[in-house]
């Protein structure tokens, strides 16, 4: 095994020469001859016209690569985990790794590898954003995976919807966002209309902006789909500890006039509706949602909107009887799930973890699902820490985690119980 289970390791190479380019994640660095030797074999594959996709090693370690325009090679190597889900993970990884490298850069800047050491250093401009979605630091965001964007849901969203039109309008723009706690609570209609691997990709980036303590700044970037040659122009604003704004505009207005003229204007009046959103914090569902003592955790998404809703309950209703699992165990529980329905039954609007060379051949999703007469719409799963139900309607996706007290025949009641009450309350 070369790694520790659990952990990461991403290499990024050239792929006419296979000159590294950088590595991240894992704090003991593959040596340079087994990097030189993933390199290899794939070279090798693909002068001998075979696709090297992934492969499994003796220790039960991943290894996963990727070449984007034939010009830049991303290999994930991973520790260990269940086999399926792990490749599933670190496909999606790769995906969203080389779109950051696009949003920071620009796609220009990628395939015309002119001078190597120069993008080496230009590089390091997307590490905090790679270290991000590579150590998933932010716990309880599920967007990288799912390509759905995390949401909020506030208790007032027309008060919040109002003020984010109106700043982006004042600052010659369409495109508006307020995020809390790194989740969008309000965007302008344009700003949906964006694909849904820049909204993810966009909301990281605030995230790690936010982070760096700076409370407001002018970042260049690229849309990986929309506009992955031209840039424009994010301004973000700091309004609370936890509560950002941000617009993406042309050359004007200036980051200074947008930060004392127009956030004030907008958003002075609304410092306490602010608080009330910061306060719904991990719940994601304002408090008028309510949600049965015996659901450990969800995810919500919006098929439609390809916005997502998570959280974790943790209640001590059922600790005589069932075992206690952790706030990380069960978002670990929760993805895996979702992995376990999404790459089985469920259908999806953009296939996620298939390379699109690679989606003419179909993959096991398609072979699985080619042996049901149907569409599948429910499933469940039963293991020692917890039962699990999954529901797919024509507008929802529904994944529940649930105490394994729960009788394994009321699973359904209480999925389509909490969905509909979700719905009911918020017009999700």
């Amino acid at each position: 095994m070369m790694l520790q289970d659990g952990s990461t390791q991403l290499l990024c190479l050239t792929a006419s020469s296979g000159v590294p380019l950088f590595t991240r994640g894992a704090s003991r660095q593959l040596p340079f001859s087994i990097i030189g030797s993933l390199n290899g074999v794939h070279m090798f594959g693909g002068g001998h016209g075979v696709l090297l996709s992934s492969c499994e090693t003796e220790g039960g370690g991943k290894v996963v690569w990727r070449v984007f325009h034939d010009s830049v090679m991303l290999i994930a190597v991973s520790g260990g985990g269940s086999s399926g889900e792990e490749e599933i993970r670190l496909q999606r990884l790769l995906e969203n790794v080389w779109n950051s490298m696009v949003l920071v850069l620009g796609q220009d800047e990628l395939l015309q590898l002119r001078n190597v050491e120069r993008l080496k250093r230009d590089l390091r401009s997307c590490f905090c954003l790679i270290d991000e979605l590579l150590e998933e630091k932010h716990q309880g965001l599920l967007g990288n995976l799912t390509h759905c964007a995390d949401s909020l849901l506030p208790p007032n969203p027309a008060v919040l919807q109002e003020a984010v039109d109106g700043f982006a309008q004042a600052a010659d723009s369409e495109f508006g966002c307020l995020f809390v706690h790194g989740r969008i609570a309000a965007a302008t209609e344009k700003w949906w209309r964006l694909a849904p691997q820049e909204v993810v990709l966009l909301s990281a980036l605030v995230r790690t902006l936010s982070a760096s303590g700076s409370a407001s700044c002018d970042h260049p970037v690229f849309l990986p789909l929309g506009s992955p040659t031209v840039a424009h122009r994010l301004l973000r604003f700091q309004l609370l500890p936890g509560a950002d704004v941000c617009v993406l505009c042309g050359p004007t207005p200036s980051l200074l006039r947008a930060e004392v003229q127009l956030v004030g204007q907008f958003w002075s009046p609304l410092v306490e509706t602010l608080r009330s959103c910061l306060l719904i914090g991990e719940r994601s569902l304002p408090g008028s949602v309510p949600l049965r003592p015996d659901v450990l955790a969800l995810l919500l998404i919006n098929r439609e909107t390809r916005r997502c809703v998570s959280c974790v309950q943790l209640s001590t209703h059922h600790a005589l009887t069932d075992p206690i699992l952790s706030t990380p165990r069960c978002w670990e529980l929760l993805k895996l799930f979702y992995i376990f329905c999404m790459s089985r039954y469920f259908t999806q609007e953009e296939t996620c973890w298939v390379a699109p060379e690679d989606r003419a051949q179909g993959g096991p999703t398609e072979e699985l699902q080619h042996g049901f007469s149907h569409q599948p719409q429910q499933c469940y799963l039963v293991a020692e820490e917890c039962k699990s139900y999954g529901l797919q309607t024509q507008q929802h996706q529904l994944f529940l985690l649930m105490f394994p007290s729960v009788p394994t025949f009321a699973l359904r009641k209480v999925a389509t119980q909490t969905l509909s009450d979700i719905i009911s309350a918020t017009g999700f």
